[in-house]
């Protein structure tokens, strides 16, 4: 799943973030483009703060790039699905 968030500014980008994650199971990933320059700091910091793993960041087509993996810590899991349990690559 892809996320597009260019445009939106702070703290929209970590809001919507949030908000396509909740519904994901453990381990589901998505892939977030933003065109905030603040985002390069506010996601990767949602990320530590809620327990999701970021997985890449970078800069693709003039819009930030980040892959994150949701993790256990948001959901009350003790484990990260993997690919038999629904965990895979960004839909």
């Amino acid at each position: 799943m892809e996320v597009d968030l260019r445009g939106l500014h702070c703290p929209m980008p970590v809001l919507r973030t949030a908000k396509a994650l909740r519904p994901l199971a453990v381990g589901r990933r998505i892939a977030v483009l933003a065109s905030d320059p603040l985002a390069s700091i506010d996601i990767p910091h949602f990320c530590r703060e809620q327990g999701h793993a970021l997985e890449e960041s970078g800069e693709t087509g003039g819009a930030l790039r980040f892959v994150i993996r949701k993790g256990a810590a948001e959901a009350g899991a003790e484990a990260v699905a993997g690919p038999e349990n629904g965990g895979d690559a960004p839909d």
